[in-house]
């Protein structure tokens, strides 16, 4: 599957993240406003088991939470649990890396929904770089930096990301999962110890867990040719803030979509700028984003053809009330890109 097979023509989703406790509620609202390309609703509020490392993490050797840290326990056996991970990487169990109804609720909750069938169905997943830079040893550093436990992590979220994707395409057939890489915006600076090579190889190893549509979320500055070298398909960001951002690599998202690839465009701001704007201020700014890979070549309508609608980035940060207002400006200027009169 690839993202040729999908006509996105500007259709909405969500990165995943949503302010609510109640798991029930937060999809009722994703199935009411996000009808194509529904996203299951990360709720990090309920805890730390459910935040982007720690929804992920069960599994990992050694790792122990302090408040809501991760860290490394150096009395832990690792050996043991590395092998467990190699062990089901080399057999392709993924079943034995699952994630469990404490640290997924949302997830348990979007897969209990009946009666409905969209285009495709969205997951999402933390990167391995983001992953190792948020756990630290015992002696503070991060794992992303001991070679033995970040391949290890790598391949566990590749197990996890068939897990999902399997569980996901009893919805849909036509799956997209998100490798979410905020670490991603340390890349190149000082305190960033690792290759480009290596960075790729580890994002690889995950994407390569992953049969349906792949993508990469990245909600700050980088270094987008890196992001694009690997094998991702779709390119998300935060265009609201960061547009002049991927502005500076036309050439490469050119490439990007010549080889099918496509963009999601994070143009809904998911704090208090979200008041201040409407559907008609947010459509200037989108067209005014995506100016700039029109003039390299790229014809504006094959843009509109390969471009998903999203937030900036979580809206957890938001009120209830300010992630449905979200939402609803979300779908609203989706319509509106694509002709259709406004929900």
């Amino acid at each position: 599957m690839s993202v040729m097979d999908v006509d996105f023509n500007c259709l909405p989703t969500i990165i995943g993240s949503m302010p609510f406790k109640d798991p029930k509620r937060a999809c009722e609202l994703i199935v009411h406003y996000l009808k194509d390309i529904p996203a299951w609703p990360q709720l990090p509020l309920l805890g730390p088991q459910e935040g982007m490392v720690g929804q992920f993490a069960e599994g990992f050797p050694g790792l122990k939470t302090v408040g809501n840290q991760f860290v490394l326990d150096s009395n832990s056996d690792l050996d043991s649990g590395i092998e467990a991970i190699y062990k089901a990487y080399i057999n392709d169990d993924a079943e034995a890396f699952p994630v469990s109804p404490e640290r997924a609720s949302g997830f348990y909750e979007f897969l209990r929904l009946i009666n409905f069938s969209p285009l495709a169905v969205k997951g999402q997943i933390t990167g391995p770089i983001s992953f190792g830079l948020s756990i630290k040893d015992s002696s503070g550093k991060a794992v992303l930096y001991n070679e033995t436990l970040s391949d290890a992590a790598a391949k566990m979220l590749h197990l996890k990301a068939r897990w999902q994707e399997s569980r996901l395409a009893e919805i849909s057939p036509r799956t997209i999962t998100f490798v979410d890489e905020p670490g991603m915006v340390s890349y190149g600076s000082a305190f960033f110890n690792l290759s480009t090579e290596k960075v790729v190889t580890l994002i690889d190893e995950v994407l390569d867990g992953i049969s349906g549509i792949k993508g990469i979320h990245c909600c700050g500055n980088t270094d987008w040719s890196v992001v694009i070298s690997t094998k991702a398909e779709i390119i998300s960001f935060d265009t609201y803030n960061y547009a002049v951002s991927l502005s500076l690599f036309t050439h490469d998202i050119k490439a990007l979509i010549e080889r099918g690839g496509a963009i999601a465009w994070g143009i809904i701001p998911n704090n208090e700028d979200l008041s201040k704007e409407s559907i008609s201020s947010l459509k200037d700014r989108l067209e005014e984003a995506m100016a700039p890979f029109s003039r390299c070549g790229i014809p504006f309508s094959l843009i509109k053809e390969r471009a998903i609608l999203t937030p900036a980035c979580s809206l957890a940060s938001l009120s209830e009330d300010g992630a449905e207002q979200a939402l609803v400006t979300l779908t609203g200027l989706s319509a509106r890109m694509r002709g259709e009169a406004i929900p």
